[in-house]
């Protein structure tokens, strides 16, 4: 499986505090050093680092900036380094203060994928070479990135075990202690708390952003660095996340997806001409209206809907996801998503993409139930295998002979108790100082923009957070970072949100509280 994954595991996380580890590697792991990684055999060095320095202009300012790639250990509980996690490390080089200075750590999903994505196709200095819509070009390469967030706050993107280059210190290593929701969150809380001490991070308001999978990562991260290390945060961002572990079965999980299924619709030219004419954001909010007040509760009734009111339904469906009232009746006007994908476009022969349903596909034949394959996830594994290991190997100079895990082992993983929505909750009650921004791409069926919204109603059901809680969408899919158009708008949501919740807006100092007197 990859990191796009929509049955996915969270983490249910004890309130214990644990030891830290000391401030100095154990014996099994050599103090860091700055170095270039041997290429001598496919083993990995623990703990060894290589630096280079770049410049990049960003909204026409120039940036110098210093990357650390390499690795640091992850310890047991005997103080024993058992494996290497391998990061890279993007600081702003022209700043003397680092206090005030956004720190952003960076995840992407699966789990089983590392952190390229974003990397190179989203917030670093340099991103890959892409059409204006995110297809591949050839020669491959890199090139630089005029809307990085580098400009306000240094980044360090994460690779956990298995992923990119990180590795277990070997076989006899259990695997348990990585691969599922809970341990992954735990072994990676510990590691960030020893990266923010070697790089004198701890006054540097802090950051955590995850994709897909990575949602579920970071929500279960910011209670787990409260409670386990004290390390509190200023801000979680979510794009494209994952259900966090909130529960969606039966109606609710058939219904949510009908706005995705109109918005697909919509981008192919496939609804009624009245609707077709309309600006995609004038005709989602009159989708997302039926899909709560009518089709929630028609599919909740089942059996017991009039046969008149199930014909209304099934009439609204049908104009809503650009399928036929026939398909729509046989269904029971429930619509499953991989029937979806194959069945919009058949007439004409295509498939939709999952992860982004801009992309088409062909198939074997036009009958069937499900596409063959995911056309964009193969467009996207074409632009970026080829671009990392350039970037890698010679711009970053890091040298191994060990294979970049674009996708890596890490099966079985454990997806037991998923509580990250509620993890996340929990942080920002502690915390009056954290906040979160979604954003979700419209045309994204695998984590989709209104279960996405879904998240943040269930999180919040009291309606306590909503004004530390943000939503923006984009005209794109899982990685709405690759549309050129997107990737612009949606770094600038980001340099906007780190501006705002990194100060108080005041040259005093603000506490966090809640109430109280003036």
């Amino acid at each position: 499986m990859n990191k796009l994954l929509l049955t996915l595991a969270g983490g249910c996380l004890m309130l214990t505090s644990f030891a830290q580890k000391p401030a100095a590697p154990s014996a099994e792991a050599p103090a860091p050093k700055t170095e270039k990684a041997g290429a001598s055999a496919r083993t990995l060095n623990l703990d060894a680092q290589v630096v280079t320095k770049g410049e990049v202009t960003i909204k026409g300012q120039k940036v110098p900036y210093k990357t650390t790639a390499g690795t640091i250990p992850v310890w047991d509980e005997d103080g024993k380094a058992i494996a290497g996690v391998f990061f890279t490390y993007f600081e702003r080089s022209d700043v003397n203060d680092r206090s005030t200075r956004p720190l952003v750590i960076s995840f992407n999903g699966g789990p089983g994928t590392a952190s390229v994505w974003m990397m190179i196709g989203y917030t670093g200095p340099r991103i890959l070479k892409i059409d204006d819509e995110g297809y591949p070009v050839q020669p491959y390469g890199m090139r630089d990135n005029p809307n990085s967030i580098l400009d306000v706050a240094d980044i360090v993107y994460v690779d956990p075990v298995n992923t990119g280059f990180s590795r277990t210190a070997g076989k006899d290593v259990p695997t348990a202690k990585f691969f599922g929701v809970n341990a992954d969150i735990k072994y990676l809380a510990d590691w960030i708390n020893t990266f923010v001490s070697r790089y004198n991070r701890w006054a540097s308001p802090k950051y955590l952003i995850g994709e897909s999978y990575g949602t579920t990562r970071v929500s279960g991260l910011a209670l787990e660095l409260q409670n386990s290390h004290w390390m509190y945060l200023n801000g979680v961002i979510l794009v494209s996340p994952t259900d966090l572990g909130i529960k969606r079965d039966g109606p609710a999980k058939s219904a949510l997806m009908l706005p995705y299924y109109a918005a697909t619709a919509w981008y192919h030219k496939a609804l009624p001409a009245d609707l077709q004419k309309k600006d995609l954001t004038d005709v989602l909010p009159e989708v997302e209206t039926f899909t709560v007040q009518e089709y929630l509760p028609a599919l909740t009734m089942g059996g017991a809907l009039s046969d008149q009111k199930r014909k209304e339904i099934t009439a609204k469906v049908a104009r809503y996801s650009g399928l036929s009232d026939k398909v729509v009746s046989q269904l029971n006007m429930d619509i499953p998503a991989s029937f979806f994908w194959k069945e919009l476009l058949r007439d004409r022969g295509y498939t939709v993409g999952r992860l982004d349903s801009r992309y088409l596909g062909i198939d074997s034949r036009d009958a069937g139930m499900a596409p063959d394959y995911n056309a964009e996830l193969t467009s996207w594994l074409h632009s970026f295998t080829p671009a990392i290991n350039q970037y890698m190997r010679e711009e970053l100079n890091y040298k191994t002979d060990l294979n970049y895990f674009m996708f890596g082992p890490v099966r079985p993983w454990n997806n037991d108790g998923n509580q990250t929505g509620e993890n996340l909750r929990q942080a920002m009650a502690m915390n009056p100082f954290l906040h979160v921004l979604v954003q979700s791409g419209y045309y994204d069926g695998a984590c989709d923009y209104f279960n996405a919204k879904y998240n943040m109603w269930q999180i919040d059901a009291g309606g306590k957070l909503k004004d530390r809680i943000s939503w923006e969408g984009y005209r794109s899919g899982h990685m709405m970072y690759l549309r050129k158009e997107d990737l612009a708008t949606s770094n600038e949501h980001l340099r906007q949100f780190l501006k705002k919740t990194a100060t108080t807006g005041t040259n005093q100092p603000q506490p966090a509280k809640y109430g109280g007197s003036k």
